[in-house]
């Protein structure tokens, strides 16, 4: 069983969401249309593909985890939109899956070899086609009073090695750089969309779950004692049961 097993049916739910206007400002500035094809690597339950879906013809999405798989099969038929799916990683595609005009990554670039990714990744990706490594998270620029508090407890119950496993991917994503290095890719630009919402107090409690570092499956027979220390952290910054929270929603694009 794969390290998100036990929080696929949580992934969806209850991770902060790409907002309409993300989508849109990728679509725009990448000139996406219904004759331009979309793979997403690590695609978890589908929130790329599926978010983009709207704006591209062929969409593809691969991800090693079963049950990830099956949450994006489920969202797909519930709005409607065709999408192949593919158990695997990139540096496992077939060589004749072609070419695509934009492979997305989420929060999955950690995860993967770096050397067999960049091979694949020059393949997959069409002449003038480009990648977009995406993001969603709470804005840490202070607008999320709770937020830090948050953290430290999801730090002090997790397993000390997922944490800094946490923090190196982390790391991956901010230095893109570093990670296409002598490669045939450079970062372009970043596309940063800000937006903001009310989340059940409940719901950002066990948004702790959805992270490797603080699974059902790395936390054991901690999990309630958890929820229960980040909730009593949570509740005087909430109003009638629910908090404000302001996202963040990053695409670095990489092109040749």
């Amino acid at each position: 069983m794969g390290r998100f097993a036990s929080t696929a049916s949580l992934y969806e739910h209850l991770r902060p969401p790409y907002p309409s206007e993300f989508f849109r400002s990728v679509t725009r500035k990448l000139g996406l249309s219904k004759q331009s094809s979309l793979i997403d690597l690590g695609t978890g339950p589908g929130l790329l593909a599926l978010g983009f879906a709207p704006y591209v013809g062929r969409i593809v999405g691969v991800d090693p985890e079963p049950a990830m798989l099956d949450a994006a099969r489920r969202a797909a038929a519930r709005a409607g939109h065709a999408l192949s799916l593919i158990e695997g990683k990139a540096e496992t595609l077939a060589p004749d899956i072609g070419t695509f005009d934009v492979v997305t990554i989420g929060r999955a670039l950690h995860w993967m070899d770096r050397e067999s990714t960049l091979a694949r990744l020059d393949k997959l990706v069409a002449r003038e086609g480009a990648i977009a490594i995406c993001a969603s998270f709470s804005a840490t620029d202070g607008s999320n009073p709770w937020l830090d508090g948050y953290n430290e407890i999801r730090r002090r119950w997790s397993p000390a090695r997922l944490w800094e496993a946490a923090g190196r991917g982390t790391r991956t994503h901010r230095d893109l750089p570093a990670f296409f290095r002598d490669s045939a890719f450079r970062p372009a630009e970043l596309i940063a969309v800000e937006t903001s919402h009310s989340v059940i107090v409940e719901d950002l409690t066990r948004r702790t779950l959805t992270y490797s570092s603080s699974s059902p499956e790395a936390l054991g027979d901690n999990v309630e004692a958890m929820l229960k220390d980040v909730g009593k952290h949570l509740v005087p910054f909430s109003r009638d049961g629910t908090i404000a929270e302001t996202i963040v929603s990053t695409a670095q694009i990489v092109k040749r």
